[in-house]
């Protein structure tokens, strides 16, 4: 069976993860799909396959006779959607030989446009898989999920020699907690990848330092018509603070290494108002310096309508993970050859975001993160190729091959 195969199973299998939710997994329909990986691993031959009461799934494929005592690997992916868009009664679209034209998105009146995908040239040829426009793709992350359970059929199938293989399909990464309650006596790889990335031939070892960041302010309400010098307007105050921030430091004004500020919700009224804000930064030092800069305004802004006005609370999500991978570099530098063997110009780009495998990292297992061929995530544009996968694919066995003939340390 060919990656996209499964991918056309999975993507129907709603998972959307939620994030007001307190349980783990976050939505029990992530475990619907946990139950289908857990028979397909089984069926395929992996050990020790199980989920468990967080919606976690492990498998094991043990090393062919002679290879047992070689470096253990694992490989990981997510099998929740995003709640940025509906991940509901996914109906996919399939494209075969695509010329470059613009696609119209089913009868949801959404348009797959070249102007705003540029990539769709290089993409000619090849089967396309787009969404109906009415909901998201799902490909971020099961496109993930079907590349390791076909390299891990093929493995079997054509009995290529590879050594000890670990495998991990985690619930929530969407909402931030995908390795809250990972089991790290059932999943214990050496050193792992993520299947979790963009285009194939994507490498990524470093990821932003990520806060999430909380600014509520507390007015004093009184009669508009008789409020001079006694008004403190709570929603005026929170305007007053983002736009104390620096302007060009915004997601529409960034990119590469550099960070920022985003401000994903305000809310409020004269009495109280709520500012949500997520911060992103590759280096420590401009991390920290954000952090700093946001607590100053606060402390501006508290000098002048009175201590206690406005509240600035700030907590840490994940660290860039170049500092856990760096030691262990050959991760990249094998991912880069087997890349090249697959025929793939590699790409070794930062992440501007974070993946499990970041906070894996910090867990004692260096983790990068490979692509896995799709484009457009968390919308309805969300769109993969066949052929891509397929890639992706031969990249993963690639570096299986290259870890098979390193002995375990």
């Amino acid at each position: 069976m060919r990656a996209y195969e499964r991918l056309l199973n999975y993507v129907r299998v709603y998972t959307t993860s939620d994030e007001s939710s307190e349980t783990c997994p976050s939505t029990s329909r992530q475990f619907d799909l946990a139950k289908i990986l857990e028979k397909e691993m089984k069926e395929l031959g992996l050990t020790k396959v199980g989920i468990d009461d967080n919606g976690y799934v492990y498998g094991k494929l043990p090393a062919t006779k002679g290879y047992e005592d070689r470096f253990e690997i694992g490989f990981l992916a997510h099998m929740d959607t995003s709640p940025d868009a509906s991940g509901e009664n996914v109906n996919p679209m399939i494209h075969e030989n695509y010329q470059g034209e613009d696609i119209p998105l089913g009868t949801s009146g959404k348009v797959l446009r070249k102007e705003n995908f540029p990539h769709l040239e290089k993409l000619v040829g090849r089967t396309l898989i787009t969404t109906d426009g009415t909901t998201l793709l799902g490909a971020d992350d099961k496109a993930g999920i079907a590349e390791i359970l076909t390299a891990c059929e093929r493995l079997i199938r054509e009995e290529i020699p590879h050594g000890p293989i670990q495998i991990m399909f985690s619930p929530d990464e969407e909402i931030g907690r995908g390795m809250d309650k990972v089991d790290l006596k059932r999943f214990t790889p050496a050193v792992a990848y993520t299947m979790d990335g963009g285009p194939e031939g994507e490498i990524e070892y470093e990821c932003f330092n990520a806060a999430s960041m909380m600014v509520t302010i507390h007015g004093f309400s009184v009669h508009p018509g008789s409020s001079k010098n006694t008004m403190v307007n709570a929603a005026l105050v929170g305007c007053e603070f983002n736009q104390m921030l620096p302007s060009a430091q915004t997601p529409s004004m960034t990119e590469g290494y550099e960070g920022f500020y985003h401000l994903c919700e305000i809310k409020g009224d004269v009495q109280e108002a709520t500012l949500e804000y997520i911060i992103r930064d590759h280096s420590d030092e401009l991390f920290e310096a954000k952090k700093q800069t946001a607590l100053h305004i606060q402390k501006i802004l508290n000098e002048k309508y009175g201590e206690g006005t406005v509240e600035v609370e700030i907590k840490d999500n994940y660290y860039n993970m170049a500092r856990m991978v760096k030691p262990h570099f050959h991760l990249v530098e094998n991912a880069i050859k087997a890349t090249e063997q697959a025929g793939v110009t590699p790409a070794v780009q930062p992440i501007r975001g974070g993946t499990d495998g970041a906070r894996l990292s910090y867990m004692g297992i260096p983790c990068p993160n490979l692509g896995t061929g799709g484009y457009g995530y968390h919308g309805e544009y969300e769109h993969i190729t066949a052929e891509g996968m397929d890639l992706a694919v031969q990249i993963m066995l690639n570096v299986i091959d290259l870890y098979k003939e390193k002995k375990a340390e």
